[in-house]
């Protein structure tokens, strides 16, 4: 009866009050929690040798300072791919690719002299997975590409917008 009547005397304000000083205790908690996972990922972070450093320093800064000067959307006939072999039709459609920026962006011939063919003309991974998307067999008779030239001369090929 002592417990009842203990109870009974307990004033409402009082189990109101419980309740806020909990939520508040777990908001430290989880602020504590998310100023020691911050400053483990600071811990992490610190590089080991100056050169990562620069690396990353550069690696950030050369999306900034890719500029685009020429950019242009083409169909791409890929119809010449499939009279090769079955087995060689999606590799010659990257060929084929390739071949048609180079002519039609007008590639500096002293690059691909030079054997610099891979770096003047780089097919991104979204056409990449287009045309092997059904398989080696079985590549697209077309393709919408937009071709981008920046400032080097390197041009980069992204699928046309809505493909």
């Amino acid at each position: 009866m002592k417990e009842e009547n203990e109870e009974a005397d307990v004033k409402p304000d009082e189990l109101t009050k419980e309740p806020e000083a909990t939520e508040e205790a777990a908001e430290v908690e989880v602020a504590t929690e998310d100023e020691e996972l911050a400053e483990e990922a600071n811990h992490d972070e610190e590089p080991e040798a100056e050169g990562s450093v620069e690396f990353k320093e550069a690696r950030k800064a050369e999306p900034a300072e890719e500029e685009i000067v020429e950019e242009r959307i083409y169909t791409i006939p890929l119809s010449r791919a499939w009279l090769s072999p079955r087995q060689k039709r999606a590799p010659r459609a990257m060929r084929l690719i390739r071949g048609y920026i180079q002519k039609h962006m007008k590639v500096k011939e002293e690059a691909l002299e030079e054997g610099e063919e891979g770096e003047a003309v780089v097919i991104s991974n979204e056409v990449n997975q287009k045309i092997w998307s059904r398989g080696i067999q079985k590549p697209p008779r077309r393709i919408r590409v937009r071709a981008a030239k920046d400032k080097e001369g390197l041009i980069t090929i992204y699928l046309a917008e809505g493909d």
